[in-house]
């Protein structure tokens, strides 16, 4: 059994400008003590014809882990757009948190993302370089998807995982707001706590 439940992910600030930060309220449960860090990462998927193109926005440990349920603001830059295809910049495409155990990821979630102009004369004339100034990043909240992995909790050496795979992986199940894992948009932030 998991030591470790995702229980909510709220994402705030949404929608938003590109260059905006991303901004994820985390909670998870931990149903015993964990000696050893949860390695956090957030992946922009930059193009959907190869992984070159994604983009780690950042990493985050947190740890140990008493026993309890937890709470707290992941934030990270927007993407290089320097890194993004041109072809790529506006449309759909993906973000993704991920969550490993001692190098061992146990829970992904995708979100996927809609990045377009507002301004109605910019969107019916496109520039053929993309203004990143002018592009707005809406997270479709409502319906992410989420991924389980079975991992070693324990001190034995079976079952690792690499973390370095991560990304494209992403028709699982799809939760729902009713799900096992509550998803809802809001704007509150807070730091690491326990509830």
């Amino acid at each position: 059994m998991a030591k470790v439940q995702l229980c909510n992910v709220v994402v705030l600030d949404n929608p938003s400008p590109f260059l905006n930060p991303f901004q994820f309220e985390i909670t998870f449960e931990c149903i015993e003590e964990l000696k050893e860090d949860l390695e956090w990462k957030m992946i922009y998927v930059g193009s959907a014809e190869s992984e070159e193109h994604d983009q780690i926005l950042d990493t985050i440990y947190v740890g140990p882990i008493p026993e309890g349920k937890h709470k707290f603001v992941f934030q990270a830059d927007p993407p290089d757009e320097q890194k993004i295809p041109v072809v790529d910049a506006l449309g759909v495409t993906v973000v993704l948190l991920t969550c490993s155990y001692r190098r061992q990821e146990f829970v992904r979630v995708g979100y996927f993302i809609n990045n377009d102009y507002t301004e109605p004369e910019v969107k019916e004339n496109p520039p053929a370089q993309p203004q990143f100034d002018k592009v707005f990043r809406n997270i479709l909240a409502s319906e992410p998807r989420v991924t389980r992995f079975k991992i070693n909790w324990d001190d034995t050496d079976t079952m690792h995982q690499s973390t370095d795979d991560t990304t494209h992986n992403i028709e699982e199940e799809l939760v729902s707001s009713n799900g096992a894992v509550g998803f809802s948009e809001n704007s509150s932030h807070s730091a690491m706590e326990v509830m």
